[in-house]
């Protein structure tokens, strides 16, 4: 689809915000993305997906911010200042990257629905604020409990065969688009990689949108 098909077949500009919860800058984005976009009228495409396979497939075996020591300090020392700059607390997690497979798959079955975006969020502060196992069934219901969400019901909906095809599913599309880190947003076929670039992608959609 081009990139001025996306915003005229609903009339309101969109961006498709690609994201895994084990991601530090995905943190940074996921924690900003909801006010910025509403600021430029902009509708969020909210895909999550699992960005371990995708690096298993480039021939890494864990994150490049693990496998090579000088970049993992150099990205914390960055995060305290990224998140300085923005107000977000940050924790170094004790466990990094972190599994998140039930928190992907719950966030897969929520992507449309209202809470999609505090659920994001409650997720990635438990895992970079507070250092909490967001992989765990524990921490999942606590934060859909936290929003006044039946857990129980959602994760069972979770944890169905057609949802977790739709994961692996929607993982191997973010490979196939040429995704090799996260965040990632597109506009259309524009892409545009890191947390560094939402603002650029945003503005980018409203120029389409508007034919500025």
């Amino acid at each position: 689809m081009s990139d001025a098909a996306a915003c005229a077949s609903t009339g309101v500009p969109e961006i498709e915000f690609w994201f895994d919860f084990g991601s530090n800058y995905s943190y940074l984005s996921v924690m900003r993305i909801e006010a910025l976009a509403a600021q430029r009228g902009v509708r969020i495409r909210w895909r999550p997906f699992l960005l371990g396979p995708v690096f298993r497939g480039l021939g890494f075996d864990n994150s490049p911010f693990v496998l090579q020591k000088e970049k993992g300090a150099y990205v914390w020392k960055d995060m305290e200042r990224q998140c300085r700059k923005y107000g977000i607390a940050l924790k170094r997690p004790t466990t990094f990257p972190r599994a998140a497979l039930l928190a992907t798959r719950v966030a897969l079955l929520g992507a449309d629905r209202e809470w999609m975006a505090a659920y994001c969020r409650a997720i990635m502060q438990l895992n970079f604020a507070h250092d909490r196992d967001i992989g765990s069934l524990e921490v999942v219901s606590e934060a859909l409990g936290e929003l006044g969400l039946p857990a129980q019901q959602i994760i069972t909906e979770a944890q169905s065969d057609a949802n977790k095809l739709r994961l692996r599913e929607q993982t191997a599309a973010a490979a196939s688009r040429g995704i090799f880190g996260a965040p990632t947003f597109f506009v259309g076929d524009e892409m545009f990689w890191g947390n560094d670039r939402l603002d650029d992608a945003l503005d980018y959609c409203v120029s389409i949108a508007t034919g500025a």
